[in-house]
């Protein structure tokens, strides 16, 4: 969520805050906000699809000062959009922002575009570093302030929510917390400075303002639920302090005057009366509910997240009323399970994030349609084509899914139909609950058929990788325009790149790398500090990678979906690093000897062959 206009107010004045040295506490982290915080860095590549790896390495890094300053790190990370979709319209206009962030960015302006798997591979970072986390079920603001009020911990996070909630350990705001710049090492021990905001302070300064009106305050400016619309009648006709008119002056001034006009209310029942009463009479209790309901978005969650972290049991209310299986509940609260698995299950409804692409061309999710339509089938159960069945008749009982997707330069809703499954997973013994009852050769089988290979032609491949490289075979069958000979090299150069980088350099390795790997290494890395220095940028080869992009998060989720046939890929080993995959494949057209670039490993220049054999064949 977010209330609007609201961090821009606080930050102006800067008296609401008091410092805070971060050390020898639990603290609560709003997961995405973290993310998010963590790959737009300055020097981010956001341009050619992300670099996971350091992204990967900036999450490392985070949470290794946390530790040193004796901090507990517990993440909550939000999940699907919930059985109501109260969020939809904030959403498309969200989705219609990153559209335009990412002409920005392929134009060569700057912009802000959080790359397509920095989802996944945080949650991978997480697990591997093993920093307790929890994915909720639909927005995780609520969970995260009962879990750091029964705690009596601060709230770590950019979402301006949480100046409203009643937090009895702060919220301290991402943007005030200084965990590059560590200070002390005394008796005390370390800390990180930051900066907590004081809901005290906030409401001595308007009135002073009870905080239990703080709710309505953040309903009646507007959040993510509620829009302004049905108050413009309050607004104009309220005699609000400082020149708060409707449509008069700044934003915060309007803030100002609604903060200084609730404070002669004693509690929110009092104050909504009051709001009522420049409303037309029929429009009342319309608004009356709406103002209450929109209160609760900040009461406290009945879902109890200490017990999750105690013994791994996620229980939401929610989740029972809108008959989600157990098992998918499970897996979605260990991030087992992407939000849009949730949202294509309960919703029917999914968001495809734009990319920096061509934009003339179809989306680069067009190449993973079929994918996502198996993922539909096995949510939606459709039904096995049948001899005696009429095609219009199938057609007609096949699910339907709406998907929000970019369509040249603007956002389109588009109907589509779920896949029919094969007779295994439209069994009456397999319904979604009983899914993981299917054998796993039949869930495998499913996963390669979908994929287009063969289970043979991947077992000379590292597990690990055998995703990616079936993933990669599925994007040169289906991708218009056809994948170019020196895209799919310069990938599969980059994913080995990947696995030297691994096993040379992982600092969590337990075993010394060959000599002839190290020496490989360093000799990559001076050909990487003198390459990427050129700012040359292919559109077609761009959208060309998004496409590769948009396919394994699609084999990914369904892997997961079918309960991992396949080993899961680990993002964070720079399994995908975009301004590398550029070079290379620039490099490639000019100089083709640069196919040789790991020739100084056997180990490495064995495994391009092999990877490249399998494509091939």
């Amino acid at each position: 969520m977010g209330v609007l206009g609201l961090t821009g107010f606080v930050e102006e004045r800067g008296v609401f805050f008091t410092e805070l040295r971060v050390r020898d506490t639990k603290l609560v982290i709003d997961g995405s906000s973290l993310y998010h915080r963590l790959c737009l860095a300055p020097d981010a590549d956001l341009r050619r699809g992300g670099d996971y790896g350091a992204f990967a390495a900036a999450v490392r890094d985070f949470f290794g000062v946390l530790r040193a300053c004796g901090v507990a790190p517990f993440v909550v990370l939000d999940g699907g959009r919930g059985a109501e979709d109260r969020k939809l319209r904030t959403l498309r206009g969200r989705a219609a922002e990153q559209l335009r962030a990412a002409q920005a960015l392929w134009r060569g302006a700057g912009g802000c575009l959080v790359p397509l798997l920095s989802r996944e591979a945080f949650v991978q970072a997480l697990r591997r570093l093993g920093v307790p986390f929890v994915q909720c079920f639909a927005e995780a603001d609520r969970e995260i302030a009962g879990l750091a009020n029964r705690w009596g911990c601060p709230v770590l996070s950019l979402d301006s929510d949480f100046f409203v909630f009643d937090l009895a350990g702060g919220y301290c705001p991402l943007s005030h917390f200084e965990w590059r710049g560590v200070r002390g090492a005394g008796p005390h021990g370390c800390y990180v400075p930051a900066r907590c905001f004081s809901a005290e302070r906030f409401c001595g300064h308007f009135g002073p303002l009870r905080k239990a009106l703080l709710p309505l305050f953040a309903v009646m400016n507007g959040n993510d639920f509620t829009g302004l619309e049905a108050l413009e009648a309050f607004f104009s006709r309220a005699r609000l302090a400082r020149g708060c008119a409707a449509r008069s002056g700044s934003r915060h001034r309007r803030l100002q005057g609604l903060l200084h006009w609730l404070a002669q209310f004693a509690e929110p029942a009092e104050a909504v009366d009051n709001v009522l009463k420049y409303l037309k009479q029929q429009q009342r209790e319309e608004i009356r509910e709406l103002l209450c309901t929109s209160m609760e978005d900040y009461a406290p969650s009945d879902v109890n997240l200490e017990e999750f972290f105690q013994k791994g049991s996620y229980e939401c209310e929610a989740a029972r009323k809108a008959d989600v299986p157990q098992w998918v509940l499970d897996a979605l609260s260990k991030g087992k399970l992407p939000p849009f698995v949730i949202n294509a299950l309960i919703l029917r409804s999914t968001f495809l994030r734009v990319q920096v692409e061509n934009m003339q061309r179809p989306s680069a999710h067009s190449t993973a349609l079929p994918i996502r339509q198996v993922i539909y089938g096995l949510l939606l159960r459709a039904a096995h084509r049948t001899e005696d069945a009429s095609p219009i008749k199938q057609s007609e009982e096949l699910p339907i899914v709406c998907e929000f997707d970019r369509c040249q330069k603007t956002l389109k809703k588009t109907s589509v139909q779920a896949a029919c499954l094969p007779p295994d997973f439209c069994d009456d013994r397999f319904p979604l609950d009983k899914l993981m009852e299917v054998p796993m050769s039949c869930r495998q089988m499913l996963l390669l058929e979908t994929l287009g290979v063969k289970m043979s032609f991947l077992e000379p491949i590292p597990g690990h990788l055998q995703l990616p490289l079936a993933v990669t075979c599925y994007w040169i069958r289906c991708s218009e325009p056809k994948v170019k000979l020196n895209q799919f090299k310069a990938l599969l150069l980059m994913i080995v790149s990947g696995e030297l980088e691994r096993i040379t350099s992982d600092p969590e390795s337990t075993v010394l790398p060959a000599e002839d790997d190290s020496v490989a290494y360093n000799e990559f890395l001076k050909w990487k500090e003198k390459k990427l220095q050129n700012d040359d940028f292919d559109l077609d080869a761009a959208h060309s990678f998004c496409q590769w992009q948009c396919c394994l998060q699609m084999g990914l989720y369904l892997n997961q979906l079918l309960g991992t046939p396949l080993s899961e890929p680990d993002l964070s080993s720079r399994l995908y690093t975009g301004t590398l995959v550029h070079r290379l494949y620039q490099e490639l057209k000019s100089a083709p000897s640069v196919e040789n670039l790991f020739i100084l490993s056997p180990k490495m220049a064995q495994l391009y062959l092999v990877l490249l054999n399998t494509v091939e064949s």
